[in-house]
């Protein structure tokens, strides 16, 4: 018999209760499995157990969401982002078929959800902070975004059921986070800012002094609260995919809502330009240097080119929408797509090097002049995807700027 209720009001787990958690509420394993528990969890807002039963390999994830962000108690959350991220699982489960880990149970008590252990999948950022390659990877993560992004608009879906969507899944604390940390603080120089001292002075003068820099974020920040584009995942970073050799998961969706479908595919163009950065200045010269930047560099293409040519298909597929069916229409809508893919992919190469969330890709160069460098590069090609997104329409343009 279980010597916690579960039952009755949230308490915040420890290890020891996760492992009772799993056999009672769960029964997930047998009453008498030796288990063993660990907190993996390595992000700003939740709590995440692995759950393991030594002698079988048998094992599960727990992971449970706060009242307020692990990293301060200042920052209040609602826990109501635990249910968001259980059914966005769920449901992208159904529309990117293994691209996604199974989700077993949401609990509305304990503020938590249990899903498929990804524990032989290593964290992209990590895999790519030891500079692999992941052949696939470009197709995977485009396959994931167009089945995700296009299947849950109003060309596709019917509008009442799509609006109720929108209703269920508005998510105001979280999209409040992204739309202070993502398109207001990074842009003065304010306490929620955080240049390296050694970039600032450029960063006042390129970013925070440039007037029509600021109104065009002003723009975007509007965009992004008012375009219920897509069910967007909101979060989708090179922290949020788990990969190996042959398979790509993506985790972590508790930021959805429904948003610009560009939000999601502009994060992943810029944490691989991150990558890019990082390669340039800590690897050493030489063949597999220069064989990991044609990689990276030809993943950061494929994204873009790879998404377009599933669009196309899966939209002659798929559409019902009578007047999307007019002839220009869907260049139209994909080219608007493509547009915000080019301003987020921009704003965010700026605001994990002047916001508050910093990126490993950037911290951990060590070389004081290698980092400002790569900051630098990092804020002028953002700079130039802002001021000049309509430009961006396939991935040669993304490759001419950075080469440039």
């Amino acid at each position: 018999m279980s010597k916690i209720d579960f039952t009755k009001e949230y308490f915040s787990m420890k290890e020891s209760d996760a492992i009772e958690y799993a056999k009672t509420v769960l029964k997930f394993f047998n009453e008498d499995a030796v288990l063993t528990c660990k907190e993996i969890g390595d992000g700003n807002l939740n709590y995440v157990f692995r759950v393991v039963e030594e002698s079988t390999g048998k094992s599960v994830i727990i992971k449970q969401a706060g009242p307020e962000a692990r990293i301060s108690s200042d920052i209040k959350l609602s826990t109501d982002r635990n249910r968001i991220e259980s059914e966005i699982l769920k449901l992208q489960y159904e529309l990117a078929p293994g691209l996604v880990p199974e989700v077993y149970h949401y609990d509305a008590v304990m503020n938590c959800c249990s899903m498929e252990d990804l524990s032989d999948h290593v964290i992209l950022r990590t895999a790519l902070l030891q500079h692999r390659k992941f052949p696939l990877l470009a197709e995977h993560i485009t396959t994931f975004m167009v089945n995700t992004l296009l299947l849950t608009t109003d060309v596709v879906m019917e509008h009442k059921e799509k609006k109720a969507l929108v209703k269920s899944y508005i998510n105001p604390e979280l999209c409040e986070i992204s739309e202070g940390w993502v398109y207001t603080f990074p842009f003065s120089d304010n306490e929620m800012a955080d240049a390296f001292e050694k970039i600032k002075p450029f960063a006042k003068e390129f970013l925070w002094e440039d007037k029509a820099f600021l109104l065009e974020t002003a723009k975007l920040k509007f965009e992004f609260m008012s375009n219920a584009q897509s069910l967007i995942h909101g979060d989708l970073h090179s922290g949020s995919l788990f990969v190996k050799e042959d398979s790509t998961k993506i985790i972590d969706p508790e930021f959805a809502f429904y948003g610009p479908a560009g939000y999601d595919i502009g994060n992943v163009i810029a944490h691989l330009i991150f990558a890019l950065a990082n390669a340039e200045a800590v690897m050493a010269d030489g063949k597999e240097k220069e064989g990991y930047i044609v990689w990276v560099k030809e993943s950061i293409a494929n994204v873009v080119d790879m998404f377009k040519d599933k669009f196309n298909k899966l939209w002659d597929e798929k559409v019902t929408e009578r007047v999307a069916k007019y002839e220009g229409f869907k260049e139209f809508y994909l080219n608007s797509i493509l547009r915000d893919t080019a301003a987020v992919a921009g704003l965010e190469l700026c605001r994990r090097i002047i916001g508050l969330a910093h990126v490993k890709d950037i911290t951990t160069i060590e070389d004081v002049e290698k980092r400002a460098a790569a900051e630098k590069f990092c804020l002028t090609v953002g700079k130039a995807l802002i001021m000049d997104r309509e430009s961006f329409l396939d991935g040669k343009k993304y490759l001419d700027l950075i080469e440039a």
